[in-house]
This record gives C-alpha cells, sequence and structure tokens, in this order.
C-alpha cells in the first residue's frame, strides 16, 4: 500500500498544469498506478488525489455503509462521485488541474501538495494554515487521543 508523507510547494502555470513532486510520482510508479482520481475535499477548501486502487477502496467502503433503497443515502452517494476527475501523469510527470478545481480550491499559482497517508492534497499555498491545528492544540488532541483505551 501506498504511503504519501510530506509537505511539498510547488507552481501551476497558467494552464493549471502542475508538477506531482517527485517522491510521490515515484511512489505512484512503483504501485503501478497511472490514474489519480480527483474531487475537492469533504471538510476542506482543497484538492484530493486518490490513487485509482485507493479510490475504489473508498467507494466500496462508502457503498456498504449506505443503503441504495435511501433517498438521502443515494444523495450522500450521488454527490460523493458525480464531481469527480480521471486524472493522468503526462510524460513530463505534470497533473492538469481543471480550471473548476482551481477555483473551488483557491489555487492561482503556488500549491502545497501534502502527504496524507494514502491520498494527496493539493492545497492554496496561502490557504496551508488551514489543515493544521496550533501546537498546543494539536499535543493536546494527540495526547487525549493516545490516552484512550483500545
Amino acid at each position: 500500500m501506498i504511503r504519501f508523507l510530506g509537505n511539498i510547494e510547488a507552481k501551476a502555470d497558467a494552464k493549471g498544469r502542475v508538477f506531482i513532486p517527485a517522491q510521490f510520482r515515484r511512489q505512484l510508479q512503483a504501485g503501478s498506478e497511472d490514474k489519480l482520481i480527483m474531487r475537492k475535499d469533504v471538510f476542506q477548501d482543497c484538492l484530493v488525489l486518490y490513487p485509482e486502487e485507493v479510490w475504489n477502496e473508498e467507494l466500496n467502503e462508502l457503498r456498504q455503509r449506505l443503503n441504495k433503497w435511501n433517498a438521502n443515502h443515494q444523495l450522500i452517494f450521488r454527490q460523493f462521485v458525480s464531481d469527480v476527475e480521471i486524472i493522468t501523469i503526462d510524460g513530463n510527470g505534470r497533473i492538469l488541474i481543471p480550471k473548476r478545481y482551481l477555483q473551488i480550491a483557491g489555487i492561482q499559482s503556488d500549491v502545497r501538495f501534502i502527504g496524507v497517508d494514502s491520498k494527496i492534497e493539493i492545497w492554496a499555498k496561502e490557504r496551508t494554515e488551514m489543515p493544521f491545528m496550533a501546537p498546543d492544540a494539536f499535543g493536546a488532541a494527540l495526547e487525549e487521543i493516545m490516552k484512550e483505551e483500545r
């Protein structure tokens, strides 16, 4: 299984093309992942890149939790899967971020790729403080989680 780690800056060109950081590209190549699925994050104003295998696992997990005969569940599933793009990495190691996604994420030029376990988040550099907690709050939250009984 691929695990993406790190926080790497990059620049998108005027057309929305951006180089996938080399360390992430190497991991994708090693995992034989040539297709990525892009969607807006459910909670934050950033984009998420899923290797196709990871996307399929998450989709299967969601399907298992939803009842296809429940109207609200059907709306949730539709919304989750309808606004995605299949992204391929070109021969130069770049992806094209569609214009609507650039707008959604507030990306002008400078971006930050954040490896979050099995997926990659893409943030407008100006917004990269948003996904993080203050150090003291982070320490306290981590301490609380780690002392819980399993």
